[in-house]
């Protein structure tokens, strides 16, 4: 089955896109609730969903070709019924719930990521500020379990795109909560907005795809609370709309940091492989030293939500 195809589910759903954009903006003028949209703003996240479908056309042989050559070695092949596929879509969500939580606490993966969470905003044209430097991540590498298990490559790739796509609608403050097992199993706007704020209580929460259950069962969910509302975008914000500087100021970062003369070779890898906030000379502050600064400052939050710990 080497010829296996499926459609590319992500470039049919880009009318989908559109019309819910336009929904979404329609709704908040309308209603005056819901949202905000900055023209630049969302512009920018229009032109790095482009980029990302740029270096996709242009990278994506890389990661295709090592799915190939796992395929190539394999000795299963679980074949296409609607099961596998179902499994697939389970395991591979997984999948992803571990490479986001690996953009979240290893800088090299981050400084990929970091663009998604730039804005200050958050509507569904946020959705489409992705990464054009993913590749580079060789986060490749977590897929190779599902292939070598007997998935296809273009199932896999597939299953994939259909989790991007359900990503898209949970980027919106137009939709408060959903039914509660709805919210108890799936990934909702409300579960996503928390881990789009910086606020100390939300940092590094919530890193599903599609089900809401990995970060239950892992000890990362943070629920929405009603009396604290997401203050999006970065610990440091990096003020600007350009496009380019969205997609690399963190590997332009990262490198200053590890390169620097004087330090030794431990701290060039923290630099490059810790935790963002990593400083050999503890200048600057990870998430743990952040929720730690909070409860300093507020001892009554000790033992809530997003301060268990």
């Amino acid at each position: 089955m080497s010829d296996l195809t499926y459609p590319d589910v992500v470039q049919l759903a880009v009318p989908f896109f559109i019309l819910a954009i336009l929904v979404e903006l329609g709704w908040i003028v309308l209603r005056r609730r819901g949202g905000r949209y900055e023209t630049r703003d969302a512009v920018t996240s229009l032109l790095m969903g482009a980029g990302n479908v740029a270096a996709g056309i242009v990278l994506g042989f890389v990661a295709y070709g090592f799915f190939m050559a796992l395929w190539a070695v394999t000795p299963l092949d679980l074949g296409t019924s609607v099961w596998v596929v179902l499994v697939c879509f389970v395991l591979d969500d997984l999948r992803y719930y571990w490479v986001h939580r690996f953009g979240h606490r290893v800088r090299w993966v981050w400084a990929s990521h970091v663009n998604h969470h730039s804005s200050q905003h958050y509507n569904l044209t946020t959705a489409l500020r992705q990464t054009w430097t993913g590749t580079f991540t060789l986060m490749m590498v977590v897929r190779a379990p599902l292939i070598l298990l007997g998935f296809h490559p273009a199932m896999v790739l597939f299953v994939g795109g259909l989790n991007l796509i359900y990503q898209f609608w949970i980027h919106t403050e137009a939709i408060g909560r959903m039914p509660r097992w709805f919210e108890a199993v799936m990934n909702t706007p409300s579960h996503h907005r928390v881990h789009h704020g910086r606020n100390a209580r939300y940092l590094d929460a919530n890193y599903a795809g599609v089900f809401i259950i990995w970060d239950r069962m892992f000890g990362t969910f943070v629920p929405e609370q009603a009396t604290e509302k997401p203050d999006y975008g970065l610990v440091q914000n990096i003020g600007t709309f350009n496009p380019v500087r969205v997609a690399f100021h963190e590997w332009i970062a990262l490198m200053r940091d590890a390169l620097q003369p004087g330090i030794g070779l431990r701290a060039r890898l923290g630099y490059a492989f810790g935790p963002p906030g990593y400083s050999h000379d503890g200048s600057r502050d990870t998430t743990q030293a952040i929720k730690a600064k909070h409860l300093a400052r507020n001892p009554q939050d000790t033992g809530t939500e997003g301060f268990s710990d």
